[in-house]
């Protein structure tokens, strides 16, 4: 076997381990907390449970809630001046994607310098960031676990993906309590997140046998436990999508991703679209366009997703992907680019998929891809 490397942070998880959010920041020697989230968050409710934790343990903080969907550039940037201007230290974030992005993009601009952009592609931050907590409110983005950070390039009109070991947390709390407060869309999304990241790292190019296990097992439990949850909301679901998340998490940040998450997030910069909109009518076709580069690992994601053995890793590839595509049809899920994207604005993906060949997604897709094969997989999709 290659040499190879794991990196995750310090993971709380269970019912309950927001509580233990002072304790952590005390640990990282916080004296005034720099904490990030939104207003979704807020109205939750969750915010001024954590601003409680932390005033019971006697730590001061300031409070940035400067974040939207699909965080922007000129957001980050001014959450690193306010982080500055207020001596803040340890950066505790609370929320989905966007907050836990938006939090990673401050601590680089504030420990580095310069613009986020300037940060864009691998292992381009060179300084070590301040102490970070990340509270995931979402069993899906996995930006809590990850060494991955997504910012829109609102000039651009690109989402960047910035890849480095710093942005790794110190400490990642997952507590499946606050998915209690989720929409049902919101869970999905989420949920076929975490799947399009277990897909596509299983197959990268620099898979382990260390992500190799997180994978299969995210797909298996997100399968199995998703149409329950969205049912039911039961907590014991909700708490097994958790789990399934942390696993992909894991996995994909080691071994990065694929040219569906290339194209999502062009797409994603360009419209404005949410990751768990785009997956479920990417995805399939981008296990097809694999299949011949993959076949083997493909065969073992059918396997999993039909739960049975059909002989040859062709015939489990196939089956598995066609019972996917029926799993996202029996969800309430766009499955057709046309169904968020109106016709006149079709021409857009031709600059969309000449962007997303340069993502650094796109280097570990085990079958490569020019903007023109990008541009074939969306225009099937359509």
């Amino acid at each position: 076997m290659d040499i190879t490397k794991f990196a995750i942070p310090e993971i709380i998880f269970g019912r309950g381990s927001m509580n233990h959010a002072g304790q952590c920041a005390l640990r990282l020697g916080a004296k005034k907390v720099f904490l990030v989230s939104d207003a979704g968050i807020e109205h939750a409710g969750w915010v001024q449970r954590l601003m409680d934790i932390l005033e019971k343990e006697g730590i001061r903080w300031i409070y940035y809630p400067g974040v939207t969907s699909n965080p922007r550039d000129f957001q980050v940037e001014q959450g690193a001046e306010f982080y500055r201007k207020n001596g803040a230290d340890v950066i505790i974030a609370i929320g989905g994607g966007s907050a836990l992005d938006t939090a990673k993009g401050i601590a680089i601009i504030a420990s580095n310098g310069g613009k986020i952009r300037d940060y864009e592609g691998a292992n381009r931050v060179h300084r070590p960031l301040p102490p970070m907590v990340l509270i995931t409110t979402t069993a899906g983005s996995g930006s809590d676990i990850s060494q991955f950070c997504i910012i829109t390039d609102v000039e651009r009109g690109v989402k960047m993906s910035i890849i480095t070991r710093t942005l790794v947390p110190n400490i990642s709390i997952v507590d499946p309590l606050i998915l209690r407060t989720k929409s049902k869309t919101l869970i999905i999304q989420s949920a076929v997140d975490a799947l399009a990241h277990a897909i596509e790292s299983y197959v990268s190019t620099i898979a382990s046998p260390f992500t190799e296990m997180h994978s299969l097992k995210a797909i298996d439990l997100i399968i199995r436990y998703l149409p329950h949850a969205v049912a039911t909301q039961s907590l014991d679901s909700l708490e097994q999508l958790s789990i399934a998340s942390v696993s992909a998490s894991m996995a994909f940040s080691n071994a990065s991703l694929g040219v569906e998450h290339a194209i999502a997030h062009s797409l994603g910069g360009h419209f404005d679209m949410a990751h768990g909109v785009i997956h479920p009518i990417l995805l399939t076709g981008v296990m097809r366009y694999n299949i011949d580069s993959a076949r083997e690992k493909l065969g073992d994601i059918g396997r999993v997703i039909i739960n049975k053995d059909l002989g040859s890793a062709e015939k489990n590839a196939l089956a598995g992907i066609e019972k996917l595509e029926q799993f996202f049809s029996s969800l309430d899920v766009s499955l057709r680019l046309r169904d968020e994207i109106s016709e006149d604005k079709k021409h857009f993906l031709k600059p969309i998929c000449k962007l997303a060949v340069n993502d650094a997604c796109n280097l570990t897709n085990p079958r490569p891809a020019s903007w023109q094969e990008l541009l074939k997989i969306c225009e099937e999709v359509w």
